[in-house]
């Protein structure tokens, strides 16, 4: 066993390699959703925003990141290579918290805030939207309404449908995000479980740092 990893247990090591492997499975989903989600999906693009989805991705490249760089500083030896991970799995935290944070503060507003976006959309996009959850205008059949299609196509139809937007676009963009801001907070427990597990082995190290400088105090003694 490389000389980096003496004095540590296997169940000290499998609990790092666990936890990186976790990390790196996180950043990868996190990359891949980010970029995947970007193609053109009526109701997920509503969703989510051009921002959201550059957080993910730099996120998801930067817990990648992490996870390499963690294998890496662990085959190295002494404490600083660890202390330095341990300040990287810092700032992954703040992030995932930065990240999630905004998006469940986003979902505390979110019929106000699908106002907004929906009322940015190009009529020809308000009107696939109107057609796909039949439904009309925002709030009511004149806020934000676009004539044409199959459901909405005149005042007079959109008044009698009775049918509006804003609770559709809701329902399917607050499930959603909710399942996001979740997962990411959720990241926390393997930054966490990390940061621990990397702690430990830098207290090994310690400890056998002290003994090493024990045996070469003796050692010199008989010289």
């Amino acid at each position: 066993m490389p000389s980096s990893f003496t004095m540590l247990s296997k169940r000290l090591i499998a609990a790092w390699a666990f936890f990186t492997l976790c990390l790196m499975a996180a950043g990868a989903v996190t990359l891949v959703l980010s970029i995947v989600w970007r193609q053109p999906n009526l109701l997920r693009n509503l969703t989510f925003s051009n921002f959201d989805l550059t957080a993910g991705t730099v996120l998801g490249i930067i817990l990648l990141g992490t996870s390499v760089l963690s294998i890496i500083l662990i085959i190295l030896r002494g404490r600083r290579p660890l202390v330095l991970l341990n300040w990287l799995l810092l700032l992954d935290g703040i992030a995932i918290l930065v990240i999630a944070t905004f998006i469940w503060i986003y979902t505390l507003h979110e019929r106000n805030n699908y106002h907004a976006v929906f009322g940015r959309q190009s009529n020809a996009t308000k009107i696939m939207i109107q057609d796909t959850l039949r439904c009309c205008g925002y709030f009511n059949a004149t806020d934000e309404v676009a004539f044409g299609g199959t459901f909405c196509p005149d005042q007079a139809t959109a008044v009698a449908a009775n049918s509006f937007c804003v609770t559709p676009i809701v329902q399917f963009a607050d499930k959603r995000l909710n399942n996001v801001f979740s997962t990411i907070y959720g990241f926390m427990a393997i930054v966490i479980g990390l940061f621990l597990s990397s702690m430990c082995i830098i207290k090994k190290r310690q400890e056998s740092e002290r003994f090493e400088k024990i045996d070469t105090k003796r050692a010199s003694r008989f010289v």
